[in-house]
């Protein structure tokens, strides 16, 4: 996934900021650009008490900037209005940027004082620009003049979507209505602050302790060590603790031989932001829930989703609910089939229990290696991390566009594991930075995402600065570092968000890059998961970590074969938790405050799906991508770009594949060409029709078609 961090779409400018430009004792790292290459944030100089005093002379200087702009009497033009407010700001990019990469990958007591602190106030002060009457009364005219403005294809985008921005924002509504909203989303956001604060607490509270070895039956040495080691951190002598991660399902759960355990295990991710103590999130969401729905009330929508989608390429939440009940029948089918031929597994093994979520992807591999002879641990020696890093993911860049990576390691990091690289083009410029910060840490958040620290912007002068954040195990010190090749996947995915970001070739901010609609910033970077098994970027990086030997053929074509197994199951926790998401934003206003269990469990009865057997990727109590990531009423886009991807690669596969012809062709179409575009048009133009669920179909629930 994404996480898009920009001036437009989260912050703005407050009447309150708390302390005046100048009135710092000292200068603050933000205050300047950077003096490293590309701007790269100040790492080695920047302090945890900085970020707050930052934000609040940054709010008061765009407070200036914007104030001027709206008080100009000269007549409103494209540069003294448009171009000023994409100017503006510079400083509080630079903060917020830096602050929310590092706050969501490695936080600590401070970093969360200063979010709860700060988000309220930067709700206030995006509520001030976007609810400002003279500002929009400038904006308005430059629309309503926009076909005698004689301005280029991407200056007409940049001020439509100012306009639909503003009008989005509040800036027709009533002054009555204005004070409301000022209210409603600074209670939204502290709701939203207060939700990711306490999963995070209850995701490392929620660790499996274990008191026995003997209960870790399955699991290899290595990850027995690296368990110890967490119980070692937590001063738990003698014990063994695995931490959870993000998703329903955990990955210890597949090679855990004692039931028990696995059935604790899940218990502990399924409950643990629901016990009742202090960090137990359902009472935050009921709120928020209802929170959302009067804020779209307020502008004459029915609902949340409606009001979310009003620029997504879906469009409207029945066009998303047709979608997905287009996949459901072959999914639930598909489920059932894998289902029964795990059950007869179970009962194979001599076993007479009930198939049960905790079971099932233990079976799921036990199945995997009887059907398709694939055993994990014969896989992962040939997944060495940095091995599938350079010879994986950066040459099928280098293949399809060109670009080369240089090690830097004079650039600062707030991490010791970070890795840093520059991106050079074909002719050998420099393209941008690249961060990897790939292991697990009890304070990061869960999941995997791409970001920038530096966004592109021909007006600004700068190029992107971007990271790739995930959450591996980390092996024991002294021992390689073998991923999954679900890993391989992840960091595929990725750095296909990274690749939107590093080709970014705009000169406004607001349309730069990934500034785009959830449901078309998942295109690039599912697109580029395809290329992880693409036989000649497989055969350059699939190598043995002791002796650099390729993986043998006959491996190659079980993990290929395999791939076509669990697809109802993968297919079907990600329709469960698109419907769990929809169905909480499509609440009206009139709803009665939600007891979240009750609705939960309905919403998932109506889905057509065992999602009893199969259950949501994410419950409500930890959803944190529609909670507090941006993703409400926009988990859908997860399988909606899964469509595009796949007819993307389709096209890729009809055109000869992996060739620098058709990676140019998909760069200068889609990934260079951030926001200047309607997103259909824009996919057209590349494709050459409207999307087609059928690649997706065989592809991600059928099986039929496994790359």
């Amino acid at each position: 996934m994404t996480r898009l961090f920009h001036l437009r779409t989260l912050i703005a400018s407050t009447a309150f900021v708390g302390m005046a430009a100048g009135a710092m004792a000292a200068p603050n790292p933000f205050a300047a650009p950077s003096t490293l290459p590309l701007q790269a944030p100040r790492f080695d100089i920047i302090h945890d008490g900085d970020y707050k005093p930052a934000f609040l002379q940054a709010m008061a200087i765009q407070k200036g900037e914007i104030r001027r702009i709206a008080d100009n009497r000269a007549a409103p033009t494209f540069d003294n209005t448009i171009v000023a407010m994409e100017r503006s700001g510079r400083m509080l990019d630079r903060v917020s940027l830096t602050f929310y990469g590092v706050y969501q990958a490695n936080t600590d007591d401070t970093l969360d004082k200063t979010q709860s602190e700060i988000a309220p106030l930067l709700s206030q002060h995006q509520d001030s620009i976007y609810l400002d009457p003279k500002l929009f009364r400038r904006v308005e005219t430059l629309y309503n003049e926009r076909a005698h403005l004689n301005l280029t294809a991407e200056q007409m985008q940049v001020l439509t979507l100012y306009y639909q921005q503003f009008v989005h924002a509040g800036a027709r509504l009533s002054p009555a209505d204005q004070t409301k909203l000022r209210a409603l989303n600074t209670q939204i956001s502290t709701l939203e602050t207060a939700f990711q604060q306490k999963l995070l607490a209850a995701t490392r509270d929620g660790a499996l302790v274990v008191d026995r070895k003997e209960a870790l039956a399955g699991l290899d040495d290595n990850a027995i060590t690296a368990l110890a080691k967490n119980a070692a951190d937590r001063k738990l002598a003698g014990k063994w603790v695995i931490p959870l991660q993000n998703t329903t399902q955990q990955p210890d759960l597949q090679d855990m031989t004692d039931r028990a355990t696995r059935q604790a295990l899940f218990q502990q991710s399924w409950t643990r932001a629901e016990k009742g103590d202090a960090n137990d999130t359902r009472a935050t969401i009921a709120t928020l829930a209802q929170a959302r729905a009067q804020k779209a009330a307020l502008f004459g929508y029915p609902d949340f989703a409606s009001y979310v989608l009003y620029d997504q390429m879906a469009d409207t939440p029945a066009a998303v609910r047709h979608f997905i009940a287009e996949l459901a029948p072959a999914t639930r089918a598909q489920q059932d089939r894998e289902a029964a031929r795990i059950q007869d597994t179970i009962r194979k093994d001599g076993q007479s229990f009930t198939l049960q979520p905790w079971d099932w992807m233990h079976y799921a591999e036990q199945v995997r290696k009887q059907d398709y002879a694939l055993d994990e641990n014969q896989v992962k020696p040939y997944f060495e991390l940095n091995t599938v890093l350079r010879d994986g993911v950066f040459f099928a860049a280098t293949q399809l566009y060109g670009i080369t990576f240089k090690p830097r390691h004079d650039i600062p990091v707030y991490n010791p594991d970070m890795m840093v690289f520059e991106v050079l083009d074909k002719d050998g410029s420099t393209l941008g930075l690249m961060y990897f910060d790939y292991f697990k840490r009890d304070n990061k958040n869960g999941g995997a995402w791409m970001s920038n620290f530096v966004g592109q912007s021909k007006l600004l002068g700068t190029k992107p600065v971007i990271y790739n954040v995930a959450n591996f195990s980390k092996p024991a010190a002294g021992q390689p570092e073998l991923i999954t090749f679900e890993d391989v996947v992840t960091m595929f995915h990725e750095f296909g968000h990274a690749l939107h970001g590093l080709f970014a070739d705009q000169t406004y901010p607001i349309v730069s890059g990934t500034q785009v609609a959830r449901d078309f910033v998942e295109f690039p970077s599912q697109f580029n998961e395809h290329w992880a098994l693409d036989p000649t970027v497989f055969a350059h990086y699939a190598r043995h970590y002791q002796t650099g030997a390729a993986m043998p053929q006959a491996l190659v074509d079980k993990i290929k074969k395999a791939a076509t197994f669990n697809r109802g199951y993968n297919m079907g926790e990600l329709i469960a938790a698109a419907q769990l998401d929809m169905a909480w934003h499509s609440l009206p206003a009139s709803a009665p405050r939600q007891d979240v269990d009750a609705f939960e469990k309905a919403a998932l009865d109506k889905t057509g799906l065992d999602t009893a057997l199969v259950p949501t990727r994410y419950r409500t109590s930890y959803f944190l991508h529609i909670w507090s990531n941006g993703y409400s009423a926009g988990y859908y886009a997860y399988l909606w770009t899964q469509m595009l991807a796949d007819d993307s690669f389709a096209w890729f596969r009809e055109h000869g594949g992996l060739t620098r012809e058709n990676g140019q062709r998909f760069r200068d179409l889609v990934l260079s060409r951030g926001h200047t575009q309607d997103y259909g048009p824009m996919f057209r133009s590349f494709y050459g029709k409207d999307p087609d669920i059928g690649p997706m179909l065989r592809h991600r629930v059928l099986g039929t078609d496994p790359n």
